[in-house]
Order: structure tokens, then sequence, then C-alpha cells
């Protein structure tokens, strides 16, 4: 089994003496025998003075894109990092007030978009030029460190699913990821990081001997995490991601989608390690709720040769070429942001969509983005901690 960075840390806690804490967290952050962190390190006489809690709250209690305003008593300070606007993602400048330590920890699952690693980076700005150290407790990379994809963001698309300048897959730990954030905004701050003793980049979550703590309402298995990285796209699509069923984002759907002829569609474009199956679902909640809805459900075959961000935008040219009529890039104010449409700030530009809407191959389109992949290959190794 490997130790995380809380495991580490909990071994010897002389670091923490004399410092006044504050704790990013959610309930992923137990140590190997399952004891939250803020409960352990009040018991070894390092309460936190304030937890900051991420989207969806310290218990991964509400669902995406919901103001976190009630949160559970644990016997310190609890403030939300995702309320009803933008500027409630940053600390307010009252209760960053005697903090010299924030120790981050939080399991991520290796997407750009998902925000708990976002909401690291924005919380690094916030306290840059303060004297305010920031220790990140590492975590595996649930998808491993060796694969990666799809393109960079653009600058102009800068929201919270786009933060980070990294592909949407990136490979990287969130130790790993603040240290390259660290040297791209030219912070001014103490950052330090407790390296994972035990994981390797060829590494899965499987293989890491600890069970998966549900870290949002969505994820509930390690294997929904390793379709994500392409299966969000679908949240810029009128197409049901599968919120509101047992297995979100391992299947899709809507109204207009006749399964089968998307099944047929896909399995022509012979994508790797994944098959797909048409099936009906009826969400419970959120888009197209009780209504029974046609979609696909992935079945992956072979992580390693699997692709989740390839196999999202091929499906959604699949649907796009098919129902061109009925599907819909969706408009509306997405995470704080109404400057662009959804899929485009995931994708973080707007040319994988233009290339779809003007019905260019999944061959051109994959080659639109293998030039950032090169870049980023190289450009990441400079903050690698594990072989």
């Amino acid at each position: 089994m490997i130790q995380t960075g809380l495991d580490i840390l909990l071994q010897d806690t002389s670091r923490l003496k004399n410092r006044n804490i504050g704790l990013i967290t959610n309930q992923t952050s137990v140590t190997h025998d399952l004891h939250y962190s803020w409960h352990e390190l009040q018991k070894k006489g390092f309460p936190p003075k304030k937890i900051f809690s991420p989207e969806h709250g310290l218990f991964s209690t509400e669902q995406d894109q919901i103001a976190v305003t009630t949160q559970p008593d644990t016997g310190s300070e609890i403030i939300s990092l995702y309320g009803d606007s933008a500027e409630t993602l940053l600390p307010d400048e009252s209760v960053l007030q005697n903090i010299d330590l924030v120790i981050f920890d939080i399991q991520d699952i290796g997407s750009r978009y998902y925000t708990y690693i976002n909401t690291l980076a924005l919380f690094m700005e916030s306290v840059n030029g303060r004297d305010i150290e920031i220790l990140v407790l590492d975590r595996p990379n649930p998808l491993g460190g060796q694969n990666i994809e799809g393109p960079l963001p653009s600058g102009d698309y800068r929201s919270f699913v786009g933060i980070l300048p990294v592909p949407p897959r990136h490979g990287m730990t969130a130790g790993e990821l603040a240290r390259l954030y660290f040297d791209h905004k030219k912070l001014d701050l103490n950052l330090d990081v407790i390296p994972i003793h035990g994981w390797k980049r060829s590494s899965h979550f499987s293989q890491t001997g600890y069970p998966w703590i549900v870290p949002s309402p969505n994820m509930p298995t390690w294997e929904t995490a390793l379709v994500y990285p392409g299966m969000c796209l679908f949240e810029g699509l009128n197409v049901s991601e599968g919120r509101g069923t047992t297995t979100p984002f391992l299947h899709f759907g809507a109204p207009f989608i006749e399964p089968e002829a998307v099944a047929e569609n896909i399995m022509n474009l012979e994508l790797e390690g994944v098959l797909f199956r048409p099936t009906y679902f009826k969400p419970s909640f959120h888009k197209y709720q009780n209504g029974i809805v046609g979609g696909l459900f992935l079945h992956v075959t072979d992580k390693e040769l699997f692709r989740p961000f390839l196999t999202g935008v091929a499906l959604t040219k699949v649907i796009h070429d098919l129902y061109a009529e009925k599907l819909r890039f969706i408009r509306e104010v997405y995470e704080f942001n109404d400057l662009h449409p959804a899929f485009d700030l995931l994708c973080g530009s707007s040319s994988i969509r233009t290339m779809i809407e003007d019905g260019q191959s999944i061959e051109k389109i994959k080659t639109s983005w293998q030039e950032d992949e090169r870049k980023f290959i190289t450009h990441k190794q400079a903050y690698h901690l594990y072989e």
C-alpha cells in the first residue's frame, strides 16, 4: 500500500508546531485507516483554525454548480470556497488573518476541469506575496501519471474549469500541478509538497490499496474518473451525461437519440479500448428529469489504450452528424462564465466545436491537439515527483 502525504505528515508533525493552520479539504482527506485529516490533526494537538471546503462541500453533499451554504459541525470554522458568484471562489481577506500555514489535501481525479485543483490554484494566487505557506499533501492521480490527452487551453478561455495551463487529461498529481502553477504564475509564496511514498506513474487507483472515497456526488467510482476527461464535455450539450442515475458519465442520452444508430456510427470509428452498448435510462434529476432517454453506455475494455477525451469528442461529432438540428451547444452561464459556450470552456477554445460543426473528420480534429500534447509531455517533466 502507498503512503499519502497525509499519512506521512501525521508520522512527523514537527513542522506544525506553533503554526496557525488552515485546511483546504473535503471527505477524501483520510488516512490509510479512514480517519479524517481534521480529526487526526486535532488529536495530534494541531486543530485547524479554519477549514476551507471546495465545490460540493466538505462531505460532497451538493450537486454541481450549487452554492455551498450549509456545512456540518467539525469543531473548526468551515468556510465555503464555492458560493453563488465567482468572487466566492477566492478566500476573503478577513479569513486569512492569523493563518500562516494552509494545508491542501483533496483527492483529485486527473482532469483539468475537475474543480478542486482549480480551487488550490486560485487560493495560491490569493495568498501571493503574503507570509502564508502552502503545503500540499499529495495523493495519486487515479488515471496514472503517464497518459495525457487533449489541447492546452487558450488564455481567453480561463474559467473555473480552465485555470491551469494543462490538457483535459494531464497525468499529474495535485502536488505536481501546484509546482507547475507556481512557476507559471511566478508566484511569491512558500510552496511545499509532501510526496506519496510508493506510487509510480504507471499505477492506476486500483493498484494503490486505498478505497475509493467519493470526491463529488457524481464520481461514485474510479472507473467514472477514467471516462470523465471525455464525458464531462456533455455538460456543454443538451444531452444528459447520466446525472440523476447511479452511473453518471459512464453513459449519456437524450430524447432525440436513437441508441442503435449512434452505436453503429461510433463503432465505425474503431476507437481503442472501449465498447458501446445501446441503452435507455431515466434520470431522477438534472437534464430530462423523469424522462426515458436513449443513449449509450461506455464499457472500457483496456484502460491503457482507452482515450477518454478523444472518445468524448468523437461521440459529440457522431451525435452532431446524426442530429444537427436537435443537438445544441449550451450557451447559458456555466461555472460563473457566460462569455463562451460551456463546451468551449471545457475544450479550452472554440476550435473543436467549430471543426465538428464544419463537418471535419475525427482524424483531422484529433490532429488539431497533438502538437499541444507533444509540448506538454516535455514541459511537465520538470515538475514530476515520481518515476
